[in-house]
């Protein structure tokens, strides 16, 4: 197999880039931030504040965004910063204040939240609409939905993952009683709620988030959100227990899909073997399965780990080859099971190892 300079990567299809580093990131945040900011402390505190900001994003961006983003937040927190600043010093003059704090207008503010949802639900179409409440207020499940609609509960999933992306975007800008200036800010906003990187690229957010000052301040809450997700689960993994978990997460979400028996069980066991080979050679990572709409329904698990890397994936490929004296079936083994499987490692510095069951139609 060709060296490729610091990795190497086989795949029967294309498979996704290592962790991204921020590290490489400081020396910019800092000329931002320095530029800005005359004091070293808060110069340092500001760097740091960003790329928590910016790690938090990480997984939902490509890492060619990784820059602007991270130059759009060093500006966002310097600006917190000063207005934090200039809080404090018209409040100075006041030693003590042994008032009690009038309430925030508690009341007003739920009315201006609940106004925004409603203004937002209104922007949605009436099926994405009686879907997601369906699913949020009824608790229908996506099979169940999936049967009502004449589709498929991997295709509901998606839809509902498209369509709260479009809620959020719209619940923003109904808050701050806003509208985009261009026509180019909506579908930025929503490949970045959704965290669809090919999307990202295709609408080149990078560059729109450096010239639009709506975007680049609403961009925060869309892209530093939680990872729940109805069509993914992610499991830790540091101890053979967590390889079980990880295996009966598989099988669970999996059987969304209406997989048949055998091929539940060929993706637990495909997933035991990537999760155990990361409690046995790199002591911890992450096992991410979720289910997956193409021109086909699937499942999909992406076992990541920052342990010592693979020095020859070939060989760690072929049959019968081990590094222990186990009965597993390692990873050629789990390449023989799903239908889609990528190896990507650096030397040193991990492996992510991609793989994809699709359900057999009909």
């Amino acid at each position: 197999m060709r060296n490729v300079s610091v990795a190497q990567s086989v795949a029967a299809s294309g498979g996704p880039s290592g962790h991204p580093d921020v590290a490489v990131l400081i020396p910019m945040v800092r000329r931002i931030v320095g530029s800005r900011v005359s004091d070293s402390a808060a110069v340092d505190d500001l760097v740091q504040e960003t790329l928590v900001r910016v790690l938090a994003a990480a997984d939902r961006v490509e890492p060619g965004m990784l820059e602007p983003y991270a130059i759009v937040t060093a500006r966002n927190v310097v600006t917190s910063m000063w207005q934090e600043q200039d809080r404090h010093r018209r409040n100075r003059h006041r030693v003590v204040d042994l008032r009690v704090p009038e309430a925030p207008g508690e009341d007003l503010l739920a009315r201006e939240e609940r106004t925004a949802v409603t203004q937002a639900l209104a922007r949605l179409s009436e099926r994405e609409k009686q879907t997601l409440l369906a699913h949020e207020v009824s608790g229908q499940g996506t099979r169940s939905l999936a049967d009502e609609l004449g589709s498929t509960a991997g295709a509901v999933a998606a839809q509902l993952n498209r369509t709260r992306a479009r809620l959020r975007v719209e619940y923003l800008l109904a808050l701050e009683r806003l509208e985009p200036p261009t026509d180019r800010c909506r579908p930025v906003l929503l490949a970045l709620s959704s965290g669809d990187r090919r999307r990202q690229r295709e609408v080149d957010a990078a560059s729109h988030l450096l010239q639009c000052d709506l975007c680049a301040r609403l961009s925060p809450p869309l892209m530093e959100r939680g990872h729940s997700r109805d069509d993914e689960v992610r499991v830790p993994i540091a101890s053979d227990g967590d390889v079980v978990a990880a295996r009966q997460a598989a099988r669970e979400l999996a059987a969304r899909l209406d997989f048949s028996r055998t091929d539940l069980t060929v993706i637990a066991t495909a997933v035991s073997e990537v999760a155990r080979n990361i409690v046995r050679f790199a002591g911890s990572g992450e096992v991410v399965i979720e289910l997956v709409e193409e021109h086909r329904s699937g499942v999909r698990i992406v076992a990541r780990d920052t342990g010592p890397g693979i020095s020859d994936i070939e060989q760690a490929l072929t049959d019968g080859y081990s590094t222990y004296h186990g009965l597993g079936l390692g990873l050629p083994g789990a390449r023989r099971l799903m239908d889609e499987f990528a190896v990507f490692s650096e030397k040193g510095r991990g492996t992510t190892v991609t793989m994809t069951k699709w359900r057999q139609e009909g």
